[in-house]
């Protein structure tokens, strides 16, 4: 009669250490992948916020220069304009509110 002994510890010895560092060293390159990621789409959006800044710039000086233009117009009609009282009331009509600037 033949007995067989069978290995309480498993199929092979110290066959947890393989998945683990496996394991370890996947975890460890997809960190470094997305960290190189991460930090070639910051560096790409910074490019792209300091080539977008003088259209900035220029859209903030536009902007400046048409509301003092708007606010000449509205105390040119509250002076009694007739030219710029017709201008006040069909921005009025297109839901644009002019008013004359603040002493």
């Amino acid at each position: 009669m033949t007995i067989i002994r069978s290995d309480s510890r498993g199929a092979a010895p110290g066959g947890w250490w393989l998945p683990i560092v496996l394991l370890v060293v996947s975890l460890f390159v997809l960190m470094s992948f997305e960290t190189g990621y991460a930090i070639h789409d910051r560096d790409s959006l910074a490019e792209q916020r300091r080539l977008q800044e003088p259209i900035v710039q220029e859209a903030i000086k536009l902007r400046q220069k048409v509301e003092t233009l708007a606010a000449k117009t509205a105390q040119l009609a509250a002076d009694g304009d007739e030219g710029a009282k017709a201008v006040v009331e069909q921005m009025k009509r297109q839901g644009i509110t002019l008013s004359p600037p603040k002493p």
